[in-house]
């Protein structure tokens, strides 16, 4: 199992990003995907999650009417949709799975064992 998160950079406030989480050697929509983040010295925290079984997906309060989650099934891949953002979502973003991995409404998830390398998000003027 391998993720590859991509698609971060430098943006101005208000401005849009696509984060992209590929999958190889498993098949991406058979399983919860996460979103993570991490800004410097603080704690990570999840932003978002996809299930895998009927693709509902859930944000923290924090990004909620800003961010989207989908997922491309015949791309492998689950997309982070960013927008109006602001200079405290800079960090760098994860995607991240395991088998027994799942979402929950309060986006309080477990941590996951397979993680992507992480794509850095910089927001700024």
């Amino acid at each position: 199992v391998q993720l590859q998160a991509s698609g971060g950079g430098l943006v101005q406030p208000g401005g849009s990003l696509r984060l992209s989480c590929a999958g190889s050697g498993f098949t991406l929509e058979h399983y919860a995907i996460g979103w993570f983040r991490q800004a410097p010295g603080k704690e990570r925290e999840a932003v978002s999650c996809i299930r895998g079984s009927d693709g509902s997906t859930y944000y923290a309060d924090s990004v909620k009417g800003r961010f989207t989650v989908s997922r491309d099934n015949a791309e492998n891949t689950v997309y982070l949709q960013m927008n109006s953002l602001k200079p405290e979502d800079t960090a760098v973003y994860y995607c991240a799975t395991d088998p027994v991995f799942f979402c929950r409404d309060t986006l309080e998830l477990p941590t996951p064992d397979y993680w992507g390398q992480g794509t850095l998000v910089t927001v700024s003027s």
